[in-house]
Formats: C-alpha cells, sequence, structure tokens
C-alpha cells in the first residue's frame, strides 16, 4: 500500500488518537520488548516506549518508516511485510493498531508470524477493522464505480468477523482473552471533503485505476452517495466497526 504519509497524519490523525484504549488493554511493562506491527509513523509505538518497554516498529511502508524514525529518533524501526518478517529473539507483546485490516495477502501468515516472535505466554493485542467496516463509505464506492462503467473497485481491506478472526487466533496458536466488536462513528475532523478525501486516503490504489479526467466527477458522485448517511450538520462522520482482541500464545508441547 502506498501511502500518502502527511494526510495521513495531518487529515486523518484520528487513527493514532483512538489507540489510547489499546496501549491500557497492551499494558506494556518496563523493560518488555514489544513489537508495534504496521507502526506508521510511529505515534503508537511512541506511546508504548513511554510505559518503560523496549519497542520495535516495524511497517512494509519504506516512507513510514522515514518519518517515523525522523520524528522518534531515539525508537527503533525497521521494514517489514508482516506477512514473512522474522525475528533474532523472542519479544514480550506484539501490539498493532488500526493495521491488520491492510494486511490482506495471506491473514493466517501474519498471525503465524505473530506466534513466531513472541515467546510462550506472549502476548498479541490488536485493534482493526471488523464486518461492516465503513459499509457505507465502501456501498457509496461501489456504486459511483459502476456508474462511471467502471465494475467493481479492488478493495484492500480485510474486515473480519469476530467469530472469523478468533478461530483465526485460535488455529495460529494462540487463547483468546477478550474480544470486542462495537459499531464507532468518528468524527473527519480534518477532511473537508468528507467521502472524497477518506477514498483519496485510504483507497487510492483504486484510485490510481481511475483515468484522470474522471476523478472529480467520481469523487464528487460519492461525496452525494455517501452524503445521506455519513454527512451531519457538525461535518462528516466515517461509519468505522472495530475489533478488538487480546490473545496469548499457548505454551509450545512436545
Amino acid at each position: 500500500m502506498n501511502w500518502a504519509v502527511t494526510t495521513y497524519d495531518s487529515a486523518f490523525g484520528y487513527v493514532s488518537a483512538h489507540g489510547a484504549p489499546l496501549i491500557d488493554l497492551l499494558d506494556p511493562q518496563p523493560g518488555e520488548r514489544v513489537i508495534d506491527l504496521g507502526c506508521g509513523t510511529g505515534a503508537f509505538s511512541a506511546e508504548i516506549a513511554e510505559r518503560g518497554a523496549e519497542v520495535l516498529g516495524i511497517d512494509g511502508s519504506k516512507e513510514m518508516i522515514a518519518q517515523a524514525t525522523a520524528q522518534h529518533p531515539g525508537l527503533s524501526f525497521a521494514v517489514g511485510d508482516a506477512h514473512d518478517f522474522t525475528t533474532s529473539e523472542s519479544f514480550d507483546a506484539v501490539a498493532s493498531n488500526a493495521a491488520l485490516h491492510w494486511m490482506t495477502r495471506d491473514p493466517a501468515a501474519v498471525i503465524r508470524q505473530v506466534h513466531a516472535a513472541l515467546r510462550p505466554g506472549g502476548r498479541f493485542v490488536g485493534e482493526l477493522g471488523g464486518a461492516g467496516n465503513c459499509a457505507e463509505l465502501i456501498a457509496a464506492m461501489q456504486t459511483a464505480w459502476r456508474v462511471f462503467g467502471m465494475g467493481e473497485p479492488e478493495l484492500p481491506w480485510y474486515f473480519p468477523s469476530p467469530a472469523e478472526y478468533t478461530a483465526r487466533l485460535e488455529e495460529g496458536g494462540f487463547t483468546v482473552r477478550l474480544l470486542e466488536y462495537a459499531e464507532r462513528p468518528t468524527r473527519m475532523n480534518e477532511g473537508p471533503n468528507g467521502a472524497a478525501d477518506w477514498v483519496r486516503t485510504y483507497a487510492a490504489n483504486a484510485l490510481a485505476d481511475v483515468p484522470p479526467e474522471l476523478i472529480e466527477p467520481l469523487l464528487g458522485r460519492i461525496n452525494d452517495l455517501a452524503a445521506p448517511a455519513l454527512r451531519r450538520e457538525s461535518g462528516w462522520v466515517a461509519d468505522y466497526v472495530r475489533l478488538r482482541f487480546a490473545a496469548v500464545r499457548k505454551a509450545d508441547t512436545a
């Protein structure tokens, strides 16, 4: 995924802001070694480090890692694909905030790599989009694509149901301790063009396949389609549905 790094942190900074409850669920302890998987520009990594843990931020985007390193020079970051990253030693915890739903190639492989990176009894804590996440935004995209004669856009997200993700975790060698699934309508505080800005940021790859002369009319139609459900007098709202979990790596068996 090619992120618009500046836009990600400025116009859509609420992604990082909503990590606050997740840090409490992770509860990193001084001296623990923690991986922030899909660390982006490092905001969540910095929160983990503030609790006294030693954190390694991993992200597949070189641009994100470069910005994370510049913004948090005292922390460790590395470019790595969550589907096949490796570590030279075991970690106490792996955490992921608003990133696992981008890891679509093989979600089970991501869980396997997390399992391999953890010591027995190590924690895997995360939050991702759940089934139904951004349903109105996605429906507006799909309808607009059809209106302009382009069929269905290729969507870059994996939004599992609670049952599906629980099964994946258990099959991957984890015991699920907590799983929460809830709607979280979220203000688009600094996305003045609403759904259009959301698509520019989060569906940039789909837009890359659109003829240049159709992009602005297409985005305008997406706004028109999404507005009845997502535009309020106070501004635009994204129809987020979040899945938050805490799991523990099972002990190795002979």
